[in-house]
């Protein structure tokens, strides 16, 4: 009841300017980021191979493990930890028979069990890439689409090619932002992006506009009651909608937060990526697309 009553005298507008220069700040250090560190692409991309195993009694060192491997030509090989006593190889694309070399060869000191081995090869990779790229920049023109189409009789004060506009500009900061912070992360922890990461990207964006459509909605609800003027009526919406939207959000947290911590390493940035973006998100959907629209209004002298 007590969060009901904060959430109808919000004034949202009244702060655009500080909602605008903090996502100004994050696109800024995401954008630094990915031009100083990069991404780093899994072998989904680059192709190449994965190997998981797990020790029975102890796992050794990284430095041991690839002092171990030297003597195989396997590149720049990728170690990552795995619970206690397991841990994740990627190198590049290797044989059968180097396969079974490396699994014997690691074994020599303890015993161990081979979880999974994928191999995936420079051709697949280079095509996936692509494909993917084709995935993400359909995805973001539908949604587009979608929102001019739904809200094509709106005429006043805003279009319905101005909220679609105004969607785009928050999808690219909800999928730039958690980007830069895996860049981040793949610079200092070995994190690459893979298929899984780009998934989650893309069930990022369903997410976040699907919080902006409510908002939207409840607008046109409001302006077809004539609920006072434009910034009144986006205020108005704004507080309508933000107990739905943070309630479906923290519901949605808790499960992946509890993946993140319970579901292993397969799924640990997969979940780390949808936790980064429905957060994001969530904050774009209430903060920043409404009094973006407004602003543009406003600055076009059209309110």
């Amino acid at each position: 009841m007590a969060l009901g009553l904060i959430t109808m005298n919000v004034s949202f507008l009244k702060y655009r300017k500080i909602y605008f220069i903090f996502s100004g700040i994050l696109i800024l250090a995401s954008i630094a980021c990915l031009f100083v560190f990069g991404l780093n692409p899994g072998i989904d991309f680059t192709g190449g191979s994965i190997l998981e195993i797990e020790y029975k009694i102890e796992r050794p060192s990284n430095q041991a493990m690839n002092s171990s491997l030297s003597d195989f030509d396997l590149g720049e090989i990728h170690l990552q930890p795995t619970g206690e006593r397991g841990v994740i190889l990627r190198m590049r694309n290797i044989s059968e028979e180097t396969h079974q070399e490396i699994i014997q060869k690691l074994g020599e000191k303890d015993e161990i069990e081979e979880l999974r081995f994928e191999s995936i090869g420079p051709v697949i990779g280079q095509e996936l890439k692509e494909k993917t790229k084709i995935v993400v920049l359909l995805s973001i023109l539908t949604i587009v689409l979608y929102i001019a189409f739904a809200f094509r009789k709106l005429s006043w004060p805003a279009k319905s090619w101005q909220y679609g506009i105004a969607s785009l500009i928050a999808l690219f900061h909800d999928v730039l932002i958690p980007l830069g912070i895996f860049s981040v992360l793949g610079k200092f922890y070995g994190v690459q992006i893979t298929i899984p990461v780009i998934v989650a990207l893309l069930t990022v964006l369903g997410y976040s506009i699907n919080n902006t459509v409510v908002v939207f909605d409840r607008i046109r609800e409001n302006l077809l009651k004539k609920a006072g003027d434009y910034q009144e009526i986006v205020d108005k919406s704004l507080n309508q909608t933000l107990t739905r939207s943070i309630s479906t959000s923290l519901t949605t947290l808790f499960v992946l937060i509890s993946i993140f911590i319970l579901g292993g390493e397969t799924l640990k940035y997969f979940s780390l990526a949808l936790i980064l973006g429905i957060i994001i998100g969530t904050y774009s959907s209430l903060f920043l697309v409404s009094p973006l629209l407004v602003s543009w209004l406003r600055w076009r002298k059209k309110i």
